[in-house]
């Protein structure tokens, strides 16, 4: 299936539904060779992104944000052609939902305060200064920002 399929799928699907298929979309595109530990990173990184409200307030909006994540900076025509690991990323997104769903002091955080994350080999962003949380396989993260969840 193309990204811009899943994509237009995700803006026709219920919010919550869209999300789920966002975020394992992202899951997939950012960290499909990863561990489980580094793929569910990378999910918490977006899932906090949203809660900020800075970049959007749903996860879709989040993960195609200008040049924020992978289904923004990959090719619209990007193939998901790897069902195995396809099957893995919705099953962590689906994870890191019910996760991030608990009582903020009961979620089991990965990257606490990550608010960004880099594959160096491939990326050289200007905040890579940033205080780092965590290396985990090829990616790093880092809390650039404090980001509180808005208020509702």
């Amino acid at each position: 299936m193309k990204l811009a399929w899943i994509l237009w799928l995700a803006s026709v699907l219920p919010p919550q539904t869209a999300d789920s298929l966002c975020l394992s979309t992202t899951v997939y595109l950012e960290a499909r060779d990863q561990s489980v530990r580094g793929q569910k990173a990378v999910a918490e990184v977006a899932l906090r992104r949203r809660d900020s409200g800075l970049w959007g307030n749903t996860v879709c909006d989040v993960v195609t944000a200008r040049k924020q994540f992978a289904p923004t900076l990959v090719s619209p025509g990007t193939r998901l052609s790897n069902t195995d690991a396809w099957a893995e990323a919705v099953g962590i997104a689906l994870d890191a939902e019910r996760n991030w769903a608990l009582p903020p002091g009961e979620r089991k955080e990965i990257v606490p305060g990550a608010s960004h994350f880099a594959a160096h080999a491939i990326a050289s962003p200007s905040w890579r200064t940033a205080y780092q949380v965590a290396t985990i396989g090829d990616h790093t993260f880092y809390k650039v920002q404090s980001l509180k969840p808005r208020r509702s």
